[in-house]
């Protein structure tokens, strides 16, 4: 039961640096499965048989999908983008998976191509599958595109779709589109809006409105990615798509507030519970709760709060930045569990320095509490790795199984302890200086044998003895015959790593 005391207690403190951590590995995690996710998928077109000029679009739609998604990640965004790949009449080539939002995107020759690409009218569809050779009526060509009888011929095929065009053309679609709309607005009114909605819509990035966005692709450049997919030979770094450059220590920062505040809301409940479950016992014993114990429980929820922000804050951000390489790439190939448990050990060495140079701890205490606190979070990022990737929910999985290692590695400690403490008994070893060995005879030994202690630093007073009054009383006289009197002496455990006489 004390080592399960233990484990929690040690739970409970270091729950900030546990869920930092993991927080921490996850936020990298996420950046990197989006980044292989786009090189697979432009990889993927190794076996295309299409020319570099028609895949060029292609490869931008992933491109821009891609590369959305990993600006999310870097900014703990859930918002996330996918490519459709359908050919359906007007549909769009991006949308949006959990928000609003659907892309089209026109990779032409140039901007006026580009643009009227994404201008194009519903009637200059119609005329186009007219002379290739197209059988269908007008009605029935509506009809089956999901458009009714009254649609407007003049509006455009993209309605409401955000038009993505290569960097390098969009100051010319630009032009283009406001000479075409004071153009038709004198020629043929009808035709304004369909360039109106385009250049309103118009960008060379896919945007949502939560400060996402896709890295911008010119039209060379997406020749270039074409090439370099048909080949097979796409890989990050020469995209300059890695954690590295990605990652900026703003993004860090950011998140690991984030993670400070989910790391001070667990501590919190975790050092709160127990005077809370101590308070009910309380009011089901006496019918009613001390006033003393709800200063227990808010003192509890400052202190935790407190500590689990500031742990987690800052395990979040050096795990962040190691993971991705912003300590050099080193560091970048430690494993995080190393550099989780350094965090801790090192937090919370640091506390109890404090507490040594205070003299609330001594030196061996410390050491104890050292070596004790490197076994146990061990176990606890261990078993945390080995849940996370049983149970598959960022975050929840690691923390439950790092309060399994907590516990199980205060109790295995414990039992490995008293043992080695009794062979230090026995052996007078001092376990490298880690045990004190104390020669000096008890005090009660030194008085039984007749040898005079002074103790100093007590104060002995006379107390004062009034006249009694005492009548005769027959007093015989007992036999007393000497007797041999023994003290064994053994030694044992006299304090914390500390063996002499009892």
């Amino acid at each position: 039961m004390d080592g399960f005391k233990e484990g929690y207690e040690f739970f409970e403190k270091d729950t900030g640096n546990f869920s930092g951590h993991a927080t921490g590995v996850h936020y990298v995690d996420a950046v990197e499965s989006e980044i292989k996710k786009l090189v697979n998928n432009l990889n993927d077109f190794e076996t295309s048989g299409a020319r570099i000029d028609t895949l060029k679009g292609d490869v931008a739609e992933f491109w821009h999908a891609g590369t959305f998604n990993i600006n999310a990640a870097i900014n703990s965004s859930k918002n996330r983008v996918q490519v459709d790949r359908s050919h359906d009449f007007g549909s769009p080539d991006i949308t949006g998976v959990n928000f609003d939002a659907e892309f089209g995107l026109k990779y032409y020759k140039n901007g006026a191509s580009s643009a009227e690409q994404q201008a194009k009218s519903i009637f200059q569809r119609f005329s186009e599958y007219k002379s290739q050779g197209g059988k269908e009526s007008l009605d029935l060509y509506l009809e089956k595109r999901g458009y009714s009888a009254d649609t407007i011929l003049s509006d455009p095929v993209y309605t409401g779709q955000y038009r993505v065009i290569p960097s390098d053309q969009l100051k010319e679609t630009t032009m283009f589109l406001e000479r075409k709309i004071r153009e038709e607005a004198v020629k043929r009114p009808e035709q304004v809006h369909r360039y109106e909605e385009t250049l309103k819509l118009l960008s060379d990035k896919v945007k949502d409105n939560k400060g996402n966005e896709s890295i911008a692709l010119s039209e060379q450049e997406a020749r270039e990615l074409a090439r370099l997919s048909k080949e097979g030979g796409v890989n990050p770094e020469d995209l300059h798509l890695t954690t590295e450059e990605l990652i900026k220590y703003t993004n860090i920062l950011r998140h690991a507030y984030k993670a400070g505040l989910t790391a001070a809301t667990i501590s919190m409940a975790l050092r709160v519970a127990p005077e809370i479950l101590n308070a009910i016992a309380y009011l089901i014993k006496n019918g009613e709760i001390e006033e003393g114990q709800f200063k227990k429980i808010g003192f509890a929820a400052i202190t935790g709060a407190g500590e689990g922000f500031v742990r987690g804050t800052v395990s979040a951000a050096i795990t962040a930045s190691c993971k991705a390489g912003l300590c050099g790439s080193a560091m970048k190939s430690i494993d995080p569990s190393v550099v989780g448990a350094v965090t801790v050990l090192v937090m919370n060495s640091m506390k109890n320095s404090y507490q040594v140079t205070t003299g609330n701890m001594s030196r061996s205490e410390m050491i104890n509490e050292l070596i004790k606190e490197m076994f146990v979070t061990t176990c606890a990022l261990s078993m945390g790795s080995v849940s996370q990737s049983l149970i598959e929910i960022p975050v929840l999985g690691y923390m439950i199984g790092s309060f399994v290692g907590s516990v199980a590695g205060s109790v295995i400690y414990s039992s490995i302890y008293n043992p080695v403490l009794s062979f230090c008994v026995d052996s007078g070893f001092t376990l490298f200086s880690l045990v004190d060995q104390n020669y000096e005879l008890p005090e009660e030994v030194l008085k039984e044998v007749g040898i005079e202690v002074f103790e100093y630093e007590k104060f002995e007073y006379e107390p004062f003895e009034f006249e009694k009054f005492e009548y005769e009383r027959f007093e015989y006289e007992q036999f007393e015959y000497e007797k041999l009197h023994t003290i064994f002496l053994r030694r044992g455990v006299i304090g914390i790593n500390c063996v002499g006489y009892l």
